[in-house]
């Protein structure tokens, strides 16, 4: 499923801080703030989530992959996002010390998880 910006918005709206006009705005203005820097060359970095950069791409050849013809590929720029070590690890499972820490339904039968910061004793997988 795709997260889309009227979700954010609503659940934005769901914490019942600010009304749904209130939290388009915000969310409207968050995102008019990180185009701004971006079009200016400027990362984007937000803590615990990862940085947004802004890479030069530049002219090379390249061919049309329905006719074969070689073209040249014009100079351009493109945004790259980079994740934070935090992500990372939340996507991976693991905890911020690099440990995974695996779900219920993963662990045996009569095993448990005690969540030991030492990698070398990490539940086998």
């Amino acid at each position: 499923m795709t997260l889309t910006k009227a979700q954010v918005v609503e659940a934005l709206f769901a914490e019942n801080i600010f009304t749904l006009t209130q939290s388009g705005k915000i969310i409207e203005t968050l995102f008019k703030l990180i185009k701004q820097s971006l079009q200016n060359g400027e990362d984007v970095l937000i803590s615990g989530f990862g940085r947004f950069s802004v890479k030069e791409k530049y002219q090379r050849r390249g061919r049309n992959p329905q006719t074969g013809e070689s073209m040249m590929l014009s100079p351009r720029k493109v945004v790259t996002f980079k994740c934070s070590d935090v992500l990372r690890a939340a996507m991976n499972g693991e905890d911020d010390q690099g440990v995974r820490i695996p779900s219920p339904s993963r662990l045996k039968k009569n095993q448990t998880f005690e969540g030991n910061a030492n990698a070398s004793q990490r539940i086998p997988m």
